[in-house]
């Protein structure tokens, strides 16, 4: 088999019918959808993944060398399998409380920036969350998580614990997705 070159994010919307499920039900349905789109990401990819194990913090845990990602939004899913750490993040557009800026980033990472705060809120908050998702770190880590150089709209360079990370982000609707990048190309792969 060729090496891998590109990976295959795939985001799949949520019906307005599981949308409107009790919390309860829509939280299973939406992890269950996430892992429908991790599953096409690996079959576009060639990948082979009967199981999606996770350590007991709840971490997703490689098989065979291939690794995974998970994220789910009421209205979006979407999971990625690469062959090295990797971490997807999706969010949507939304206002957001100003004293959540000062908490997602500190004015050096700010001044990187131009444009709407909130917009650039949530290109801050889903990168970090997939590096850290590819680091296997939670919460805990988004101090050791900094944006160190805004490239574009779409490309961004953080560190953690000072090793690089690059992240590209996917504009869609009122949604963004952040992925981590390491020497691959993205093909972001929209199912309806």
């Amino acid at each position: 088999m060729a090496a891998l070159t590109t990976l295959y994010p795939v985001i799949l919307p949520v019906s307005a019918a599981h949308q409107a499920q009790d919390r309860r039900e829509r939280v299973k349905t939406l992890s269950r959808l996430a892992r429908e789109a991790l599953s096409r990401s690996c079959e576009i990819s060639t990948f082979h993944l009967a199981t999606f194990p996770k350590n007991s913090d709840g971490v997703p845990l490689p098989v065979d060398g291939i690794y995974w990602s998970l994220s789910h939004k009421t209205e979006v899913v979407g999971g990625v399998a690469a062959p090295t750490p990797v971490g997807i993040d999706l969010e949507t557009i939304r206002p957001v409380n100003e004293a959540l800026l000062a908490r997602v980033a500190d004015p050096q990472e700010w001044s990187q920036t131009d444009g709407d705060p909130q917009k650039n809120f949530f290109r801050f908050w889903t990168a970090k969350e997939a590096v850290l998702k590819a680091v296997g770190k939670g919460f805990a880590g988004l101090s050791r998580c900094r944006v160190n150089e805004v490239i574009d709209d779409t490309r961004m360079i953080l560190t953690f614990d000072n090793i690089p990370w690059p992240v590209l982000h996917h504009w869609f609707g009122n949604h963004v997705a952040a992925i981590t990048a390491i020497d691959f190309k993205i093909d972001w792969q929209m199912m309806r």
